[in-house]
């Protein structure tokens, strides 16, 4: 039976441990990198990070040994870190690139494997057909001699360059001594220790939750939306905490909980993030969004008179943007966000820090800022169902429900009529009443994903049902 092709999805390679995701098939990711390394420079460093997924830590020394007999100088961090450390080291090292062994926000079973470039952002779409194309040419990678390493491979602890940059970002000092009580909810995830280690101490006290190393994540997928995070808003409820941080399985997403409970969904976390950097901090620049963005940021673009650009999901989109047009911010639906001046680059941990800054330089709880932006953008709902396929069959069923909706494109939905379709990443349909309703394939899950934002919750599941009744699928019980 031959192979299953090594596909780069929205955001690096990522498969099941021990059918795809094998040491065999990373060496290959690892070789057709040294050799895109090689084309790059004569004299190449890398980076090495990994997640805490099982057996992270040897595939990474894996990378390590694949890039040393390639000659490659290798950086090979000597703890669990986030996906943005290694992006940051890049920068920080003025290295060539960065192999992160992650399989981000995706269930236990998975691995994978995340590339950044020289810029530290992820790598765009001419890349990844490159790394492909060297991947398809390579026959079977045997492992080379681990005597090899000597003088090319060497740990590295990576985080206080990481922290010196994060105290260039925002003000570490003032949250530290605000006297915030913040929860940071780990996740199980490799983003541990990183935010106590920097705003403790003082007056302002952090609390971890789930800060063990757990390859099965308590059972759960590492994406920090409920219902996985329901535990952790439930605490949040019982009161005596400011904010919850929540961080994926490699902590470059976030999800923010108010100190009521209330989970701030990622459309909310956008604008409340580009509200705060318009106004507390007085910076301006066109901000970069996915197709499955919210409507809000539109709003505040024009209030402001800033450029607000549309793209396909995945970093490996926003981050081009970013850096083509000199954006302030970029963000997308997952609960990943960048900033301007640091890396064109998903960072949680740093967006959960700006939240705390939001805080301090307001004065304000995030209730209050949640509800201040209300009031000036008005009401907006939003959901996302996901649509679990089998994975042997998700290519054609992807096709069929893709052809459906091209061949049979809607006039109205849920009663509104259909003003726009944009079709470049699944279809994105923008009704009359400013409402919209998305259907899109995932590019690392056998998952289809239908996302609505509307003026109120009744309005997005009348959208989202009107949509999976045209394609013909349904949601299944207990999906996000």
């Amino acid at each position: 039976m031959k192979p299953t092709p090594i596909k780069f999805g929205t955001d690096g390679w990522r498969g099941v441990i021990a059918d795809d995701f094998t040491y065999g098939n990373v060496r290959k990711v690892a070789q057709a990198t040294a050799q895109y390394m090689r084309s790059r420079t004569n004299d190449p460093l890398a980076i090495v990070g990994y997640d805490c997924r099982f057996a992270s830590e040897d595939f990474a020394q894996a990378v390590a040994d694949v890039f040393a007999h390639n000659g490659i100088k290798t950086l090979v961090f000597d703890r669990p870190s986030p996906t943005q450390v290694a992006s940051w080291s890049v920068i920080d090292r003025k290295a060539t690139g960065a192999a992160v062994i992650t399989a981000s926000h995706n269930p236990y079973q998975f691995n994978g494997y995340k590339y950044k470039t020289e810029t530290g952002s992820a790598v765009p779409s001419e890349v990844i057909a490159e790394l492909e194309r060297n991947i398809a040419a390579l026959d079977e990678v045997p492992p080379p001699d681990h005597s090899v390493r000597h003088g090319f491979v060497s740990s590295y602890d990576p985080r206080q360059p990481y922290y010196a940059q994060i105290a260039r970002m925002v003000d570490v000092d003032a949250i530290k001594d605000a006297g915030l009580r913040i929860v940071h909810e780990c996740m199980y995830g490799s983003g541990y220790g990183y935010v106590a280690e920097m705003i403790g101490g003082g007056r302002t006290t952090v609390t971890e939750l789930h800060n063990q190393r757990n390859p099965l994540f308590g059972g759960l997928s590492p994406e920090p939306i409920p219902p996985n995070i329901d535990s952790t808003i439930a605490l949040m409820k019982v009161g005596g905490q400011d904010l919850c941080i929540c961080t994926d399985g490699d902590a470059d997403r976030v999800g923010i909980i108010d100190e009521t409970g209330r989970f701030i969904n990622q459309l909310q976390v956008y604008a409340l993030l580009m509200l705060y950097m318009f106004e507390a901090r007085g910076l301006r620049g066109p901000v970069v969004k996915t197709v499955n963005m919210t409507a809000m940021v539109d709003k505040l673009g024009a209030e402001f008179g800033e450029r607000v650009y549309e793209v396909p999901v995945g970093f490996k989109n926003v981050a081009p943007k970013m850096m083509e047009t000199n954006a302030l911010l970029g963000g997308e639906e997952s609960g990943g966000f960048a900033v301007r001046g640091h890396i064109p680059e998903r960072d949680g941990i740093l967006i959960g820090l700006l939240f705390a800054d939001m805080m301090v330089k307001s004065g304000k709880k995030i209730s209050q800022l949640l509800s201040d932006l209300e009031q000036r953008v008005g009401p907006h709902a939003y959901a996302r169902h996901d649509i679990h396929l089998v994975r042997e069959t998700y290519d054609a069923d992807r096709k069929r429900i893709l052809d459906t909706l091209e061949k049979n494109e809607p006039q109205e939905i849920a009663g509104v009529p259909v003003q726009r379709v944009r079709s470049d990443d699944g279809f994105k349909f923008y009704l009359a009443d400013g409402s919209w309703v998305l259907l899109r394939a995932s590019g690392t899950e056998a998952l289809i994903r239908i996302y609505s934002e509307a003026a109120d919750s009744a309005e997005v599941e009348a959208r989202l049902a009107a949509l999976e009744d045209i394609v013909g699928i349904r949601q299944h019980a207990g999906a996000s």
